[in-house]
């Protein structure tokens, strides 16, 4: 399926200097892989895959969160392993794709098996 944004619609949210087409072309697959036999509304599929790509902008590209200029430092937004909630952008793809799949990002609940007996001669391998 053909992307639903351009780089100049993904610039009227984010202030990039970086060209967005392969953010643009991540967002796409994850909104046709995870959201488009969930949502029907077009529009809606749209302004997911533009604030995603804003959001993976973001990611590379991080936003200065503040300036200090007597012993120059800079502060940028973002914390490691927030998955969306990393950047402003991504809380808003949040906020559109209300099936909460892409803040699951794919990932599926592991299941663990108790197991209540031991064969001893296995366990005594373990023990050498």
């Amino acid at each position: 399926m053909a992307v639903r944004v351009t780089d100049a619609e993904v610039k009227e949210i984010i202030d990039t200097e970086i060209t967005t087409t392969a953010f643009i072309t991540v967002a796409n697959l994850m909104v046709n892989r995870y959201l488009v036999d969930k949502i029907s509304d077009n529009d809606l599929l749209k302004e997911i895959e533009r604030w995603l790509a804003a959001h993976l902008v973001a990611v590379r590209d991080p936003r200065q969160k503040s300036v200090s200029i007597g012993s120059a430092s800079t502060t940028f937004h973002g914390n490691s392993g927030l998955g969306l909630d990393f950047t402003p952008y991504g809380q808003q793809v949040k906020l559109l794709d209300y099936t909460g799949e892409l803040s699951k990002g794919g990932l599926k609940r592991a299941t663990f098996e108790v197991i209540s007996e031991t064969d001893s001669a296995e366990y005594d391998e373990w023990e050498e």
